[in-house]
């Protein structure tokens, strides 16, 4: 019985146990930690377990992703058709990650009224369009939220004509709103709690939407405010003769959502996302993301697969985020080309900046 008792360090770790000695036993717990944790650091504990969705991506040879119907800045097909802004880039760079390639998407146009359940379905591996994050489709829903791609606040777009400046202006009048979208409880929600009233015109499609608003069928229309700022820009003449109330009467986190269920889909589509914003944080562009592959700063090696283990993690290429990068850029990219003072929808960054700058943009530790 005695014997137990000198059995060596290395082999009683083996075997799953530690002499019952205080000191010898204190030590083999020190020494099993920092075991441990080494593995972890060094990305050793192995690549993530398989799931139905990615192996499902895989095996296709493409990633399905559900966009807006047509909304210039975040996903609207242009003269060629094919999709581009914020959102289009995002579902290349999901590509991108996962074949080295960022022209394995389809893209699948999807309706308020369609968008979740097309993703629970199946139908689409990713929704990808400015869809808000809210609790109740996290849970009764059963969708995953990967993250915010834009944070944004809804508004109210009115024509000059009428001197409107202020919401609380706005009593009695006739309203344009997506049926099917969170836009409706907010409207319903500002105008009671200022006791104002109005009259809504709910109206489907995008094109239909806005065409009601121009053909006069309604006084305001409302959305997301980054979206008014589309259509003023790209869908209605004269763009200057109409005002986008600065009034936010919401909160709006748009971004990416997947299925419940499938963990390790959710951590691909998670990190894609906030790799585009450690990018940005880490100063690696479209242009430079050959050079950086040589640099020494190891949160840049990291995130470029130069150091290894973190695509094996998620089960993709070590290159994963080099790939996506290279294809569309870093966040702040995305945003400028499609969106930023320099686009035709003209939105300055604001709380989409990164943190260092005062906006809400911050990625996870890729550690």
């Amino acid at each position: 019985m005695s014997r137990s008792r000198f059995v060596p360090l290395a082999a009683a770790l083996r075997m799953g146990f530690a002499p019952r000695d205080g000191a010898e036993a204190r030590e083999t717990r020190m020494r099993r930690g920092w075991i441990a944790g080494l593995c972890l650091a060094l990305g050793w504990m192995g690549a993530a377990e398989a799931g139905p969705t990615l192996d499902a991506v895989k095996a296709r040879g493409s990633v399905i992703c559900g966009v807006n119907q047509g909304v210039a800045g975040f996903s609207a097909p242009d003269s060629r058709g094919e999709y581009r802004g914020l959102d289009a880039d995002f579902c290349r760079a999901l590509a991108a990650a996962l074949f080295g390639d960022p022209s394995k998407v389809r893209f699948v146009p999807t309706s308020s009224q369609n968008r979740f359940t097309m993703l629970q379905s199946g139908e689409i591996d990713v929704l990808a369009r400015n869809a808000t994050q809210t609790l109740q489709r996290d849970t009764a829903l059963g969708l995953n939220m990967a993250g915010v791609n834009f944070y944004d606040g809804q508004g109210f777009l009115v024509r000059r004509a009428l001197n409107v400046t202020s919401a609380r202006q706005l009593d009695g009048a006739t309203i344009c709103m997506q049926p099917g979208t969170t836009s409706e409880l907010n409207v319903a929600d500002y105008f009671r709690a200022n006791r104002l009233r109005m009259t809504p015109v709910l109206i489907e499609r995008p094109d239909e939407f806005v065409a009601a608003y121009a053909a006069g069928r309604c006084d305001v229309m409302t959305q997301d405010a980054s979206q008014l700022a589309s259509y003023r820009a790209t869908a209605l003449q004269n763009p200057n003769d109409h005002v986008l109330l600065p009034d936010r009467i919401s909160k709006e986190p748009l971004g990416p959502m997947v299925r419940h269920g499938d963990d390790q889909w959710f951590d691909v589509v998670k990190w894609v996302l906030t790799g585009l914003v450690e990018a940005e944080e880490l100063g690696i562009t479209q242009a430079n993301v050959d050079e950086m592959l040589r640099s020494t700063n190891p949160t840049v090696q990291r995130a470029l697969g130069v150091t290894p283990g973190f695509g094996r993690a998620l089960g993709l290429d070590e290159r994963w985020l080099y790939n996506a990068v290279k294809a569309v850029g870093n966040y702040g990219e995305s945003f400028e080309r499609h969106l930023g003072s320099g686009s035709p929808i003209g939105l300055a960054r604001g709380l989409n900046d990164l943190w260092t700058r005062g906006g809400l943009m911050y990625a996870l530790p890729l550690r």
